[in-house]
């Protein structure tokens, strides 16, 4: 049995799902990107759309009635290292004020 995941405000996606529930309560989010549920990017720089991304895992975590100390794995993908690295201090802000002090596997 699985349930599929999807936040009521965001458009639907196309060819895959925001998140399944399955049973035994796992739960698989998809890749999330930057965008907020109008499909607007909340600016063009790493740590705002970091921001975004981490609230749309939670978002469909929330679906699923959890949390993020329920997350056991994020993989963050980026296409620009040297803005990662010089973004750092501030990603980890971002991870602390939206996440918690909860680190999954990474």
């Amino acid at each position: 049995m699985r349930r599929i995941l999807q936040p009521p405000q965001w458009p639907a996606p196309r060819g895959y799902a925001n998140g399944i529930a399955a049973e035994g309560r796992m739960v698989f989010v998809a890749g999330q990107v930057g965008w907020d549920a109008e499909g607007r990017f909340p600016g063009s720089d790493l740590v705002a759309q970091t921001r975004q991304a981490l609230a749309n895992v939670l978002a469909v975590l929330a679906e699923a009635g959890a949390g993020p100390e329920h997350l056991v794995r994020l993989t963050w993908y980026v296409t620009d290292i040297e803005a990662y690295r010089q973004s750092r201090r501030a990603l980890g802000e971002v991870y602390r004020e939206t996440v918690g002090r909860h680190f999954p596997a990474m």
